[in-house]
């Protein structure tokens, strides 16, 4: 499996441009999965279910399935958070997996900046930035890629041809 990073700080375009692009690589016959992470608690169930009293309980992991999907809940209990690849090898094998968040992790990603934002731009202190979709002109002091944010066709071509996939 091939893992691309989409990268930058909070406000800045990350999952509107993954949600973009998935269908984009879907469209040139790529199979996509994605890994997002958080940086506070999140929960994906619901009070009262009989997963989350399950889990309540202290359950380590529960598996809820349907005919129509599944999905494993797991809870650290007071272990340390996995690592990305810890995470990636739980995944079915795809062609392309998209990682948004870890933006200081040590793997490829496309920087999504935007100057509105007020934060640095990751790519001048991180050499695993690959690319930047921004809405600037230019990046007259980088020598990598400058995609244009709004142009999802583009960025999809770049990460099929980045990924070699």
């Amino acid at each position: 499996m091939r893992v691309l990073g989409i990268a930058g700080y909070s406000g800045s375009g990350k999952t509107t441009l993954v949600t973009k692009l998935i269908p984009a690589l879907i469209e040139r016959g790529l199979t996509v999965s994605t890994i997002k992470h958080a940086h506070h608690a999140f929960d994906v169930d619901t009070p009262g279910k009989d997963s989350y009293e399950h889990r309540k309980a202290g359950a380590t992991e529960v598996l809820v399935s349907s005919a129509q999907r599944w999905a494993l809940m797991h809870e650290h209990r007071g272990a340390a958070e996995p690592g990305l690849d810890d995470l990636l090898d739980r995944l079915a094998p795809v062609d392309l997996v998209l990682v948004e968040g870890w933006k200081f992790g040590d793997h490829p990603k496309l920087e999504v900046f935007r100057q509105s934002v007020g934060k640095p731009m990751l790519a001048r202190d991180d050499q695993q930035v690959v690319a930047i979709a921004t809405d600037l002109q230019e990046l007259p002091d980088l020598s990598i890629p400058r995609l244009d944010i709004d142009d999802v066709d583009a960025i999809a071509d770049f990460v099929v041809e980045y990924a070699k996939v």
